[in-house]
């Protein structure tokens, strides 16, 4: 059995983007990868915070003094950002290495699976849950919401450091 989860109409994808000007470009700059890495990861770290302290709100963890809605709004803009910094540079950053055989990575392609499901959640399920107010949800359904949240963006983080081992 193929575990590729990618269709295979994607791999010219992936070669495109091994073979563009930019994956060239930066791998064979001497310092280049190590400093995109660097941004991607702290990116990781910045979506990880602003995740977490709103997964621990819904928990019952952490800032209870503030409403969920307030605690999911101050963390809007940190999550938003960092998810679009750690996209643009983990595109580079795969486009950088060998693309073409992230596409039969499988740890890369669960880690893009939980990152789907993740993005997913969070803006759907999540968002939804989070807006309301404190008197409105229940608490299983915060503590569900929060502990999918959390194995979610987990996985994402699990899965790419996968990457490489596999």
């Amino acid at each position: 059995m193929d575990p590729n989860i990618f269709p295979r109409t994607w791999k010219p994808f992936f070669v495109w983007a091994e073979q563009s000007g930019l994956g060239t470009m930066v791998r064979d700059s001497i310092w280049q990868f190590a400093a995109i890495e660097a941004v991607h990861l702290l990116a990781l770290a910045v979506i990880g915070g602003a995740v977490l302290i709103v997964d621990l709100r819904l928990l019952g963890l952490a800032l209870q003094r503030q409403s969920v809605s307030q605690v999911a709004r101050d963390a809007a803009p940190w999550l938003l950002g960092s998810l679009i910094t750690m996209l643009i540079t983990g595109y580079v950053l795969m486009a950088s290495l060998a693309a073409s055989k992230y596409y039969i990575n499988f740890a890369f392609q669960l880690k893009m699976l939980f990152l789907f499901l993740a993005i997913l959640f969070t803006y759907t399920i999540r968002r939804n849950v989070v807006r309301r107010d404190d008197s409105r949800i229940s608490p299983m359904m915060a503590k569900l919401v929060a502990i999918v949240s959390i194995l979610l963006w987990s996985g994402v983080g699990i899965m790419g450091r996968g990457i490489g081992f596999y």
